[in-house]
């Protein structure tokens, strides 16, 4: 009985959230055992670490410390609810992991991709996805996307500036090309419906290729 770890990227407004959501009813509906699950957060612990991540009000936090927070709310998630998951033959969908780390802090915040993967790799002890899905946007038209999004959670990375958003398109370009046997391309910009026929092909896609 073998687990898969799909990932879910992105930056802000490119709707994998919602994608998410969908694609978990469909591969049920396919027959798959699947479970959805989020960073950060997923379970209490490190859902009361995203309180303080995220919290508009924490603009004073020091970007080592987010990178550190990140990276401690992933090691609690990881422990206790992913990899009991997978060791039960789950297909666990989460929305971002490290590779949001190495986007956001190492990148748009300027601590050094490599640096903050070795905070991560202290926290997930070599566990890396099987599967990354990198849903492309240009960063301007996600923001629009927010902005126009009344439902969506408003949180402190919303209050970046447009530039912040641009290096972290540019660091998740970076990863795309340094590890395209893990992280493939979704064309985000396409409507709702498009773009979750096309997930929804690279995951059977992906099962297939393991199933043979």
């Amino acid at each position: 009985m073998v687990g898969y770890f799909i990932t879910f990227e992105g930056g802000e407004g490119a709707g994998k959230t919602s994608v998410l959501q969908a694609l978990e009813n469909k591969l049920v509906v396919d027959g798959h055992d699947v479970i959805t699950t989020r960073e950060p957060g997923g379970i209490e612990i490190a859902e009361k670490i995203r309180d303080v991540i995220l919290n508009p009000a924490h603009t004073l936090m020091d970007a080592r410390t987010e990178a550190l927070l990140y990276a401690a709310a992933r090691r609690q998630h990881l422990v206790e609810k992913v990899l009991p998951a997978l060791a039960n033959g789950k297909i666990v969908l989460c929305d971002r992991f490290i590779d949001s780390s190495l986007a956001y802090q190492g990148h748009a915040r300027g601590l050094g991709m490599d640096e903050v993967y070795q905070i991560n790799e202290f926290a997930i002890e070599g566990c890396m996805p099987d599967l990354t899905l990198f849903f492309d946007i240009n960063p301007e038209e996600g923001l629009k996307r927010i902005v126009a999004n009344k439902d969506r959670e408003q949180n402190r990375l919303d209050l970046e500036q447009l530039k912040f958003h641009e290096k972290v398109y540019e660091a998740y370009q970076k990863l795309t090309s340094k590890f395209p046997e893990r992280i493939h391309r979704v064309d985000a910009s396409q409507t709702i419906d498009l773009v979750e026929k096309e997930t929804y092909n690279k995951i059977m896609s992906f099962l297939k290729d393991k199933a043979t």
